[in-house]
Formats: C-alpha cells, structure tokens, sequence
C-alpha cells in the first residue's frame, strides 16, 4: 500500500474504525489508479510526493465537500509532478 489504513484516518479525521472497510477500499484503490494516471509503479518504498497524492485522493474520493474543485486542481499539479518524476527516471521513484 502506498499509504496505510491509519494513515487514510488521520487524512480524513477520523479516529473510530467506523468506516474502515470503505476507506481499505479506497486505500486499496490508489497504486493502481496512479499507474494508469502517471506510470507510478509502487515497489517497496512510496515516495512522499506519492504518499501526499493518496492521501488526498482518498479524501476526495471518501466524502466530497468543502471546496472539491481546489482539492481536484491540486491533486491535479501532484499527478503532473509525479509524472515527470517517472518520466525523469524511466521508472517509479
């Protein structure tokens, strides 16, 4: 995983294991949508720029609202960023 169950909480705020089976889902989600996205290969180790998109894709992808079009425009910037460091590489940082 690129970034952990506990770790989607803390994005999310949440302290209870209340939603845990939809955020496992949606944690579950991440490596394989920022492939297809970016050309991210997650192997051992996630980079922080990785770690940084995921959690804020599970906190888009959870509970929408508040000011989803700036939370999407910076997700946005980090696929970019994420992207080039593949490209940079010819592999997954």
């Amino acid at each position: 995983m690129i970034i952990t169950l506990e770790e989607a909480r803390k994005v999310l705020r949440f302290s209870s294991e209340t939603h845990d089976g939809e955020i496992a889902a949606l944690v579950g989600a991440v490596p394989l949508y920022l492939e297809e996205t970016t050309g991210y290969k997650f192997e051992g180790e996630a980079s922080p720029l990785a770690k940084t998109v995921a959690g804020l894709l599970v906190k888009l992808w959870f509970r929408p609202s508040g000011d989803m079009e700036r939370l999407q425009r910076t997700i946005d910037s980090l696929l970019a960023a994420l992207t080039l460091t593949v490209d940079r590489s010819g592999s997954s940082v």
